[in-house]
């Protein structure tokens, strides 16, 4: 993919992984507008120079505004970045846990499909573009005191690959980034070990520009939760993560793992 000529709307973009690649794609010459939740994030965004919206991924209204304002400023526009997404933790003793898997599934799943249908007419008339879904490590490597995000991140990676042949020849790409545990505002209490941000981002831009791009992009800290069943050592690595069950409320007195 050349980045040095895009035009890219980074949906969920006013934070973490989101923000940080609006500002690679447009340090490699692309032209970024970013869309968010946050009036303050999206003034400061602004101020950095970016196209910003306003945009509630669970609302399908607020989706095709953001569709009409986008395309209206940008007509161009070739790429499109689904990852809004809340992270929960839930436990499912505790039948109270369903609002949070609601949230989850509405925001991180559903509110890709309505972002990937909002924009998907626009490009399928230019013949051409790329949609980018945000799955994560543990789509493929649960983390059990996340299971609604876990589950949700698995759909939009099966959800991505149908996608995919769907606009099969249509001239449209559908490319999948798996993002670990990355060192953002929202892991940095659930992992210290995350990976750098900065670290991060400079190896996703370098796998995006590869010729042809990959279908996912895998950074090295990935690879260990995309293909552990391939190597065997998933079983190992969901118990040694069933550990962190202690971190739930209520939980924190009994033995880890239990």
């Amino acid at each position: 993919m050349d980045l040095s000529d895009r035009t890219v709307l980074v949906v969920g973009g006013t934070s973490g992984i989101g923000r940080e690649l609006a500002r690679r794609f447009a340090a490699a010459g692309s032209t970024v507008a970013v869309a968010g939740r946050s009036p303050q994030a999206l003034a400061e965004l602004a101020g950095e120079g970016f196209g910003t919206f306003g945009v509630d991924v669970t609302d399908s209204s607020s989706v095709a505004s953001l569709r009409d304002a986008a395309l209206a400023r940008h007509p161009g526009l070739d790429t499109v970045v689904t990852m809004s997404g809340v992270m929960l933790l839930e436990d499912l003793r505790d039948p109270a846990h369903f609002e949070a898997a609601e949230t989850t599934i509405d925001t991180n799943l559903l509110g890709t499909v309505r972002v990937v249908d909002a924009f998907t007419p626009h490009l399928l008339r230019r013949g051409a573009g790329t949609f980018v879904t945000v799955t994560s490590g543990i789509a493929f490597l649960p983390f059990p005191p996340m299971p609604s995000y876990a589950a949700s991140k698995a759909a939009v990676h099966a959800y991505s690959e149908a996608l995919r042949a769907q606009l099969d020849g249509t001239g449209v790409g559908v490319v999948e980034l798996v993002p670990p545990a990355v060192a953002t505002a929202g892991q940095e209490e659930v992992n210290p070990h995350a990976l750098p941000l900065g670290e991060f981002a400079t190896e996703v831009m370098q796998l995006l520009s590869q010729e042809p791009t990959p279908r996912e992009i895998l950074v090295k800290g990935v690879l260990m939760h995309r293909w552990s069943e391939r190597d065997g050592t998933y079983d190992d690595l969901v118990a040694q993560r069933s550990k962190a069950l202690a971190m739930l409320p209520g939980r924190q007195d009994r033995p880890a793992g239990r």
